[in-house]
């Protein structure tokens, strides 16, 4: 079962800010002539790269609740101009949404045990799917999700 890394979506109000903040940074980095690879970048490095990167994840957490996934494509270490080690983390730029979670406010991310991540909100989710995510996420809140 593959492993998972879960982080917060600082800034971000919805998915819909994540995925434009993805499009914008994308469309940046075409313009600039640079490989257009959506990364998030953070300080340590992830121990357990194999289980990871065997069709793992990065789960998101928006204003408390685990909503979203983005698939790894590949945890790229590098040294930034500061001679700081750092790590690219390559996601595939698709944003899918998850059954939405609540989730305590954390530092850095955390590893997600396959069995223990969100199901995808997919054709099998029915109307959930469908609703506003600010509908879901109050839905939930009140424990009717």
């Amino acid at each position: 079962m593959a492993l998972h890394l879960l982080k917060l979506c600082v800034g971000a109000e919805s998915i819909r800010d994540l995925e434009d903040w993805i499009g914008v940074r994308l469309k940046a980095l075409k313009r600039s002539g640079l490989s257009a690879e959506q990364f998030h970048t953070t300080r340590m490095m992830p121990k357990r790269l194999d289980e990871l990167l065997d069709g793992g994840s990065l789960y998101w957490v928006i204003k408390g609740q685990v909503s979203a996934r983005q698939e790894l494509r590949e945890i790229r270490p590098f040294t930034d101009p500061d001679g700081i080690s750092r790590c690219h983390i390559v996601l595939e730029p698709t944003v899918i949404p998850v059954m939405p979670r609540p989730c305590r406010p954390f530092q850095g991310w955390r590893y997600l045990k396959g069995e223990e991540a969100p199901r995808d909100l997919g054709d099998d989710s029915g109307d959930i799917a469908d609703m506003p995510e600010d509908l879901r996420r109050e839905l939930r809140d009140l424990g009717l999700l």
